[in-house]
């Protein structure tokens, strides 16, 4: 048998076993977060005759990871996969409530062979409600928990935020922090438990930051009520040359030096009026102008070295080019493409290179072996 060519994984997180059931979204992104901090991951692939529209072979969330493809109405299959559950400290899967039971690989399953496991689920609407066993999509979740309420500029419609609200913020990152506080229970008591992740939960709890801010979302009365949309110091501006800029001023004191810096010190307009919602329309109409008139180049030489809270808005490839990539290496450019680094840093752990992701099944051998003469994960 050909030795494995994974090596074994280092970081505050080494010695954890991670079963991942292949899905996509917030359950792959959550299992490469923990590869990333040292956790040994498998992931089981489903078995698949050609390519799928729109998944591609090595995703960068299978950073990282060990593959191996399972077809688990397979009783076969299913007993690997229970093999593998065995000696696995987490799970992580993304289907429907029910899928994994009707499987015969549910929580109830993995535990009478696993007590210590702990079963990580990661859904849209969780595992009880009205809605557990309906579709929805990122943008609905954030919808019906309140989170998109209030996202758009006065009089306008809500504005489309990126997956990473709601997949990423309100799900991925709830059930690392699910499956962490679960790794802990069991050091203390010796017993398992099922993590219900859910973004419609996770994006609902992301919220009780605005909820502290003069409890504008308890009140309702407008979605433009918070003070971080809508203010013409918090929001981006186009200039000259099409690149836009980013000004969040929030602190009077930021606020003034970032008028000060566009020679608007003295604007009574301005400075009387940083916290004034009928002004925000006609003082953000104002700076649209003075922004629109030279370059984005112009402007980050200006505020550069200055805490007005002014950053350009780069792309991926743009922000690996940027100075502070440089010294932090936060960007890697990698044989598999452009990638952030693990995060966060550790103090005793140097910040690895991202991982490469495996083909589908490139363990399968390998990983049915060790099972088959009793070695388990690793020999």
């Amino acid at each position: 048998m050909t030795p494995d060519p994974t090596p074994v994984p280092n970081g505050p997180l080494a010695g954890i076993r991670i079963l991942e059931v292949e899905g996509i979204g917030p359950g792959p992104f959550a299992a490469m977060m923990l590869a990333d901090l040292g956790a040994d991951v498998i992931v089981v692939h489903r078995p698949r005759s050609g390519p799928v529209d729109g998944v591609r072979d090595q995703p960068v969330t299978d950073r990282g990871k060990r593959s191996i493809v399972l077809d688990l109405k397979s009783s076969d299959d299913r007993e690997v996969f229970l093999a593998l559950v065995r000696d696995a400290d987490g799970l992580i899967e993304g289907f429907r409530p029910g899928v994994m039971e009707r499987l015969g690989v549910g929580p109830d399953d993995c535990h009478r062979i696993n007590p210590r496991l702990v079963y990580g689920r990661m859904t849209g609407w969780g595992q009880d409600g009205p809605l557990a066993q309906q579709a929805g999509h990122d943008l609905n979740y954030l919808a019906l928990s309140g989170a998109l309420w209030s996202s758009g500029l006065e009089g306008e419609r809500p504005v489309v935020p990126p997956t990473l609200v709601g997949d990423i913020g309100g799900g991925a990152l709830y059930l690392v922090a699910g499956l962490l506080s679960g790794f802990l229970a069991v050091a203390r008591t010796g017993q398992g438990t099922v993590v219900d992740a859910a973004i419609y939960d996770g994006s609902a709890h992301l919220q009780n930051l605005l909820q502290s801010i003069d409890g504008h979302v308890e009140q309702g009365v407008s979605a433009q009520a918070n003070p971080l949309v809508g203010a013409h110091w918090s929001r981006t501006y186009a200039c000259a040359d099409s690149g836009y800029l980013s000004v969040q001023c929030l602190e009077p004191k930021f606020y003034q030096l970032f008028l000060e810096k566009l020679d608007l010190g003295q604007d009574p307009d301005f400075v009387n009026n940083q916290f004034d919602r009928t002004a925000w329309p006609r003082l953000s109409g104002r700076l649209a102008t003075v922004f629109a008139g030279q370059t984005l180049a112009h402007w980050v030489q200006l505020f550069d070295g200055s805490d007005a809270c002014v950053a350009p808005v780069l792309s991926p490839r743009e922000a690996f080019a940027h100075p502070h990539n440089a010294e932090r290496q936060t960007w890697r450019d990698t044989d598999q493409g452009l990638q952030a680094a693990a995060a966060p840093r550790f103090s005793n752990w140097p910040a690895p290179d991202p991982r490469p992701s495996p083909h589908r099944g490139a363990h399968s051998d390998v990983i049915r072996h060790r099972l088959s003469n009793g070695s388990g994960w690793r020999d």
